[in-house]
């Protein structure tokens, strides 16, 4: 059974940092792209950034460009999400997703399992 666990979530000063880790296990997931998405109250999930297999291939939305960075360790089955100089905006609820190999890595309905979900709150 596929299994994704979010972590390092927490309540941060705006123009602070956090950095959230996605572990996945009972799956080989190193073939597929991982994304990362978030929600807030009253809103739909949005994507954030996604990583193909190889690391090599990164998108990220433009309202978190320059900012976020996403990375992987597939010998670890782990995915990160380094988020700097964050704003009030950025507080959602973020959940990292496994991908399709051919579906959009953009689009939330093309992910098949998803993780709990981890709170970030950023304070103004």
């Amino acid at each position: 059974q596929v299994q994704l666990v979010e972590s390092g979530g927490g309540l941060v000063q705006a123009g602070g940092s956090l950095r959230l880790s996605c572990a996945v296990s009972g799956r080989t997931v190193t073939i597929y792209p991982m994304g990362w998405f978030r929600q807030a109250p009253g809103k739909e999930r949005e994507f954030v950034a996604a990583i193909r297999w190889s690391g090599t291939n990164t998108y990220y939305a433009d309202s978190v460009k320059g900012r976020f960075t996403i990375s992987r360790d597939n010998a670890k089955k782990t995915v990160y999400l380094q988020m700097n100089s964050l704003k009030a905006e950025d507080t959602a609820v973020y959940y990292c997703g496994i991908g399709q190999l051919q579906g959009s890595i953009f689009n939330p309905d093309e992910y098949g399992f998803w993780g709990q979900g981890t709170q970030v709150t950023v304070s103004s």
